[in-house]
């Protein structure tokens, strides 16, 4: 990698702070920034990773007129995604964003053409496809151990009414915010969706059902893939469903098959023919990674393991370190990141259109493809 220097800010300091340290070790950093409108939390910051006072920002709109900053990488609530990230790449910036894209098909399309306008990088941090769980299914497909891939299915299972997660979340429709369940399911058969034909199950209390005019408690979906007989189903529910938060996706094979462990930290399923079955634990992915952030991986590196987005997602599986790495390396090398605007357009309006799909009633909906 060549020695070019760029300067990141980071919007959102909930669980954005933990990519503070992450950026600062990685070798192509010159400076990392933030934006937060806590006052508070910007002098802890600032004092904790001893940040340039220049950098640090109370307002997002005074971010993107910064010539000296290079890329910014948005780590907001999701209603803010999709206008930040716009702010960004029209700016000129390179841009990152946490999950989903955006909220709405018509945002996810302005994203890819500001992004084709601007010829920055934009990478959609999908945590879960550079978790530790899901790097070894990868390798297990492109190395052809699973034989033909027949079937995948995913869930993310999680209980938001736990106390620190925003007010918006309330009543949030499953599938509106479906990448953690689906883009594992496209990435590891290398396509896009298709159709989605996905149906509501159950019922929100009246209160939740209210704010976004949702009634159901989960939504299930399947998907036709692209250039593949391989059909993708992926479960999702936000409230009133009792389970420990499971964000899984389990793929059969001809000559192997994967599953995700049914409790967390219990190990995962290798099925290998017959009746054979034995739990695994699968190896951490800092080979993968350069030196300098390479322990980023370890969970003990997590900064505030009691966020409720870490107590619930398990540290999300190392990924962290893989997202920096990615965005990063995909700037110096002018290139587009592993998960570009077209491709992230794809996987979050897999999700949007399954659930307008379960809102009509379980009818086949096309999914827009952005290639």
């Amino acid at each position: 990698m060549s020695q070019k220097q760029i300067t990141v800010v980071i919007v959102g300091m909930g669980f954005g702070k933990e990519f503070i340290p992450i950026y600062q070790s990685h070798p192509n950093i010159k400076a990392v920034g933030i934006c937060t409108r806590s006052k508070e939390t910007r002098d802890e910051l600032t004092a904790k990773f001893n940040l340039d006072p220049n950098l640090v920002f109370e307002h997002f709109e005074d971010v993107p007129k910064r010539d000296d900053v290079d890329a910014i990488h948005v780590v907001t609530p999701v209603p803010e995604h999709a206008k930040m990230t716009l702010a960004s790449l029209n700016a000129g910036k390179h841009t990152a964003c946490t999950i989903p894209m955006a909220m709405t098909v018509e945002d996810c399309t302005a994203i890819v053409e500001a992004k084709r306008r601007a010829n920055k990088v934009y990478m959609m941090m999908e945590t879960a496809l550079y978790t530790r769980e899901f790097l070894y299914g990868l390798k297990l497909a492109e190395t052809g151990e699973l034989g033909r891939i027949q079937f995948v299915r995913g869930s993310h299972i999680q209980d938001m009414s736990m106390e620190g997660w925003g007010e918006y979340w309330k009543g949030y429709p499953p599938m509106l915010n479906g990448t953690h369940a689906i883009s594992p399911l496209l990435k590891i058969n290398n396509t896009i969706a298709e159709t989605v034909v996905c149906h509501g199950s159950g019922r929100l209390s009246e209160d939740l059902a209210s704010r976004y005019g949702s009634p159901f408690a989960v939504e299930t979906a399947t998907f036709t893939l692209k250039n593949t007989d391989v059909v993708a189903e992926a479960t999702r529910s936000l409230f009133d469903v009792v389970r420990q938060y499971r964000e899984s996706y389990d793929v059969y094979g001809t000559k192997m098959s994967f599953e995700w462990e049914q409790l967390q930290d219990e190990s995962h399923i290798i099925f290998d023919g017959g009746e054979n079955a034995k739990r695994i634990d699968v190896p951490d992915t800092d080979e993968l990674l350069i030196e300098p952030i390479k322990h980023f991986t370890k969970r003990e590196k997590i900064d505030d393991p009691n966020h409720v987005s870490f107590l619930q997602g398990a540290g999300h599986g190392g990924s962290h370190p893989h997202l920096v790495q990615e965005f990063v390396a995909a700037i110096i090398e002018g290139r587009d990141s592993a998960v570009d605007a077209a491709l992230a357009a794809n996987y979050t309006c897999a999700g949007i259109c399954a659930h307008e799909s379960a809102m009509k009633g379980g009818i086949r909906v096309n999914v827009p493809s952005f290639e």
